[in-house]
């Protein structure tokens, strides 16, 4: 989870192997789910969001974890620590 403070996004970066074309990137909160359009990157895929969409909200208040799946990579399970919350209050 990066900020981007000049464009106010937050890009969600996920590790991927083989990745070379735009992905589907699953966020699962206790709030639901969203697919997000994510494109290669080195080592990965990344989709961006503007540092107001509610989806980031969700992922910082989910009870206890949050889930990025991406097709063809094991789940990530992430846990909706303080740190979530200070990088989308600090890009806001």
């Amino acid at each position: 989870m990066h900020c981007n403070r000049e464009s106010r996004t937050i890009t969600l970066t996920r590790a991927a192997s083989g990745t070379t074309t735009q992905a589907q990137m699953l966020i699962s909160t206790t709030q639901g789910n969203r697919s997000l359009v994510a494109n290669p990157v080195a080592g990965g895929v990344a989709a961006s969001l503007d540092a107001r969409d509610p989806l980031l909200d969700d992922m910082a208040f989910s009870r206890g974890r949050f889930a990025v799946e991406v097709a063809g990579s094991d789940p990530l399970y992430i846990p909706s620590w303080t740190e979530v919350s200070r990088v989308i209050e600090d890009c806001r």
